[in-house]
């Protein structure tokens, strides 16, 4: 029978017998070898595709944890802002707890599969006609003046949780990769990255940080550009952030490995995520795929060393979001019913 985090992980992390055995079998998610893609880049590549997850996103890794101990300590509601994956979680973890959730989101900007996930799971979707750090500010207010439990990354137990797909890939490779290169948005992923290989080397279960590469959207990039965005824009909507909440803490994780943050546009990001789907078969949203193009601008740049080891992080499923992908296609018109035209295009 599938373990979720709160099981599997449980003498890691802060679980009381109080804490509810909460779970929808989260984690556990492939560490996949991009065989294709790791030869033309000439690494050892393998992609974290926690867009497995029971939401289809690496959310429901913290989001477990956060929602359990809010019902151990008594939050009878929950409260998010969310550019959609977040909302998403939520909105599901609290139906499963049998509690109320409350989403603000950025009216517009929200991919339209994340948007009806928490909608089906019986969230109250409050869209706001603002970016997402304003309704992050409001979702904290909620929390504060309504005590509802706020599930964002601002809360502790979510990064505690999202520390398991870490110590996952230790315990598949026997070891932390030379390299781990994810997206970062409100930067609280590879902030939750960084503690878990840090546990796990006092553990004696790997040896040390991986080099740590945060990338974020060129239009949405206040880490990796170092200026503010007080009007994020990217086609990636899920790190459409323009204030990064763990701003600190992430670039504490990338100057201590030794790691870097860097900037991709739109047309880098999408084309990546056509690579990643076209010679490794794996369909991830265009966020996560961030990393991918990450690694394919420092190759084009000489900045890749070969023969590394490298994980990337597909923090979330392609399906979330079809119509980024869709939107710089021609349409697909249809053809007569007939074998000769039908031939005609096979012999193509």
């Amino acid at each position: 029978m599938a373990q979720g985090i709160l099981r599997r992980y449980g003498e890691h992390l802060p679980i009381t017998d109080r804490t509810p055995d909460l779970s929808l079998c989260e984690g556990s998610t492939p560490l996949i070898p991009l065989i294709n893609l790791g030869r033309e880049l000439s690494v050892e590549l393998y992609a974290k595709f926690d867009g497995l997850n029971p939401t289809g996103s690496f959310k429901d890794r913290g989001m477990v944890l956060a929602v359990a101990k809010a019902l151990e300590e008594g939050a009878r509601s929950v409260v998010c802002a969310s550019t959609g994956n977040t909302s998403a979680s939520a909105a599901a973890y609290a139906a499963r707890a049998g509690i109320p959730c409350f989403v603000v989101l950025p009216a517009g900007n929200v991919a339209m599969g994340k948007l009806a996930q928490a909608i089906a799971y019986g969230a109250k979707v409050v869209p706001i006609e603002d970016n997402f750090d304003v309704a992050l500010d409001l979702a904290r207010k909620g929390a504060e003046e309504m005590g509802m439990a706020i599930v964002n990354s601002v809360n502790p137990y979510r990064l505690m949780g999202q520390r398991s797909a870490s110590w996952e890939i230790c315990d598949e490779l026997g070891d932390r990769p030379d390299w781990l290169v994810l997206p970062v948005g409100n930067a609280g992923n590879i902030s939750a990255y960084r503690e878990g290989f840090d546990y796990y080397s006092s553990l004696g279960r790997c040896s040390g940080l991986p080099r740590m590469v945060g990338v974020q959207a060129s239009g949405s990039a206040p880490l990796a550009l170092g200026r503010e965005f007080p009007e994020p824009e990217t086609v990636a909507t899920a790190i459409r952030i323009g204030r990064p909440v763990n701003a600190e803490k992430a670039k504490k994780a990338v100057s201590d490995s030794g790691g870097t943050f860097l900037a991709v546009d739109d047309d880098e990001i999408l084309k990546a995520q056509r690579l990643l789907a076209g010679r490794d078969g794996i369909f991830a949203e265009p966020a996560s795929c961030a990393g991918v193009a990450g690694l394919m601008k420092l190759k084009e740049q000489g900045e890749l060393p070969e023969g590394i080891r490298i994980v990337t992080v597909l923090t979330g499923n392609g399906l979330k979001d079809p119509d980024a992908l869709l939107s710089r296609i021609s349409p697909i018109e249809p053809v007569k019913a007939q074998w000769s035209v039908l031939e005609e295009i096979f012999r193509s």
